[in-house]
């Protein structure tokens, strides 16, 4: 059916301007000159006034954008979803593999989403409110005069523990 639907579209003369496109798309103008320059969406033909002007393919492809966008896939993936063709066996083979990367991506992310919640959690956990100091903000400054290491690294960003300290960093010390 969207097979069909895209080529019965493909050839529709182009009807909207740039901001009933967006509105019909559900993205914005901004992303729809975006998309062009990136070459996610072909040259547009242009009014007499120098408007573009955008078909109900340039549309679907735009909705297309932006589905394959809120999968989280990247310009590069969409790109490559967009040059496949549903109709052949390799390509849905293709789209497979781009989609398995991708979750390959996803569940890389949420490991590290998850060790950063752990890490958000000790450090919440550090202070109540009811001690003559917050340990959160103390155990933040002992971090930052530790030097980067490749746990820290390697985690993405998250930055390493803080060690227990006299001072009051352990976890759940409620003073």
């Amino acid at each position: 059916m969207a097979a069909q639907l895209r080529a019965s579209t493909d050839s529709a003369a182009p009807v909207w301007r740039i901001g009933e496109a967006a509105r019909r798309a559900g993205v914005s103008a901004g992303n729809i000159r975006y998309y062009e320059r990136e070459g996610l969406l072909g040259r547009t033909a242009r009014a007499g006034n120098d408007y573009r002007l955008y078909s109900p393919a340039d549309v679907h492809r735009l909705r297309f954008i932006r589905l394959c966008r809120a999968l989280d896939l990247s310009l590069d993936e969409v790109r490559h979803l967009l040059d496949l063709d549903m109709r052949q066996p390799a390509d849905c083979a293709a789209a497979r593999e781009a989609l398995d990367a991708h979750l390959r991506h996803v569940r890389a992310r949420l490991a590290e989403l998850r060790a950063l919640e752990r890490d958000l959690r000790s450090l919440r956990d550090r202070c109540d409110g009811r001690d003559d100091h917050c340990h959160i903000i103390e155990a933040l400054h002992e971090r930052a005069d530790q030097a980067p290491t490749d746990d820290a690294v390697s985690r993405a960003g998250v930055a390493a523990p803080c060690p227990a300290t006299a001072a009051g960093c352990r976890a759940g010390r409620s003073g």
